[in-house]
């Protein structure tokens, strides 16, 4: 028995799983996420099932994603006698999301954390039935993706998170409520959607003008692959036209203020 726990645990890690064992901190992400009965509910990183089974009797379904085949027995297990469920056994960043039937509303979900910002903000570009999340994620990752503008913080990320949703960081979580304890705290981020997913354009520009965070931000987007020439200059005009400096570096920048970067470069 020991040797298939440190088994488990090796294995947990590799993966980023820490599986929530605090049955206070499920009750807060119960009541956080406000469950309805019309609810489909979104949930990546099913793991042990813990909050898979405080979800499934709460909404009209839920559909739940495990890559770890190592889990699927427990999964199924907590699942059984639900009819409202959907198990995927996948990686959640190659699954078919605009396949999911019927179509989340909700996202709930104690993140892997080597993926999560990465899961979220897929979720807001490919899933635009989805109009709330709440997300346990490292600590880190969702002070980026709440971060303002000149915030350390401050990245691609926070940008292209908050074109789309107001983001909060709605309470922090003890790295000790997880087993195997990660070496890192955790938060719990909560997102609204108040806009449609952004366009790839923006999308691409953002990732540029952040490639090269000690650059000017001109400088940043006139080293991307597909820069036309000129694009230096063309930038700083176009920040000295929205009220920045013309060596404005991108963190300096709010995050429409890249939409209308991108509308201005396109014309």
């Amino acid at each position: 028995m020991v040797r298939a726990g440190r088994a488990r645990g090796r294995r947990a890690r590799t993966l980023g799983q820490n599986f929530l064992v605090d049955r206070n901190i499920l009750d807060v992400i119960e009541r956080l996420a406000e469950l309805r009965p019309d609810d489909v509910v979104l949930e990546i990183g099913g793991g042990l099932g813990v909050l898979s089974e405080r979800l499934v009797p709460r909404v009209e379904h839920l559909h739940v994603v495990e890559v770890d085949r190592g889990l699927e027995e427990a999964l199924r297990g907590a699942l059984a006698g639900f009819s409202s469920v959907t198990l995927h056994m996948a990686d959640a960043l190659e699954l078919d999301l605009a396949g999911l039937d019927p179509a989340p509303t909700k996202v709930v979900a104690n993140l892997p954390y080597g993926i999560a910002a990465t899961v979220i903000l897929r979720t807001i570009e490919e899933l635009p039935s989805v109009t709330s999340w709440l997300a346990m994620v490292q600590r880190e990752v969702g002070e980026r993706l709440a971060a303002a503008p000149g915030t350390p913080a401050y990245g691609a990320p926070s940008v292209l998170a908050q074109l789309s949703c107001e983001v909060r960081v709605v309470r922090a979580i003890s790295r000790n409520v997880f087993r195997p304890v990660p070496r890192v705290d955790s938060v719990l981020v909560a997102l609204r959607r108040v806009a449609p997913g952004v366009e790839a354009e923006v999308r691409s520009l953002v990732h540029d003008a952040f490639a090269h965070r000690r650059k000017a931000l001109a400088g940043s987007l006139a080293l991307a692959p597909a820069a036309p020439a000129g694009v230096r200059e063309t930038v700083r005009g176009v920040l000295v036209e929205l009220g920045h400096p013309p060596d404005e570096r991108a963190e300096r920048l709010a995050p429409a203020e890249f939409v209308e970067l991108a509308e201005r470069l396109a014309r």
